[in-house]
């Protein structure tokens, strides 16, 4: 099953800090902004989201319907397929997309060690 495009949602403390390490790494700033409390930082199909007091743990994220450039793809399995194929085979989802709606959603689960896992479908 694909899940769409990925990337690390990274809790920061410092978010000008974070921005020159990654950039010292090689990514560039693809989205978000300063203002916002958040980047989202991209190098080749790489891309890690920085975010300053949004949440306490890092997310790994997953973007159904996206390529690695936020361009809309046109086939996808949407989030609700996804979020059904879980709770068919006994996965706990923290928070659950709503299932009477379409388009943009997004659910919560925690992999077997607490990580947690976003499935965030924005088209």
């Amino acid at each position: 099953m694909h899940l769409g495009v990925f990337s690390a949602s990274l809790a920061v403390k410092d978010l000008q800090k974070s921005k020159v390490f990654y950039e010292t790494l090689g990514f560039t700033q693809f989205a978000g902004s300063m203002e916002m409390n958040y980047l989202i930082m991209k190098n080749g199909n790489s891309l890690i989201g920085l975010f300053q007091g949004m949440f306490e743990n890092n997310i790994l994220t997953f973007n159904p319907g996206w390529d690695a450039n936020a361009q809309k793809l046109d086939a996808f399995k949407d989030v609700r397929e996804i979020q059904k194929h879980l709770k068919e085979n006994d996965i706990k989802l923290e928070t659950e997309a709503n299932t009477t709606t379409s388009g943009p959603a997004s659910f919560m689960v925690l992999d077997p060690d607490g990580n947690a896992i976003l499935v965030d479908q924005h088209v």
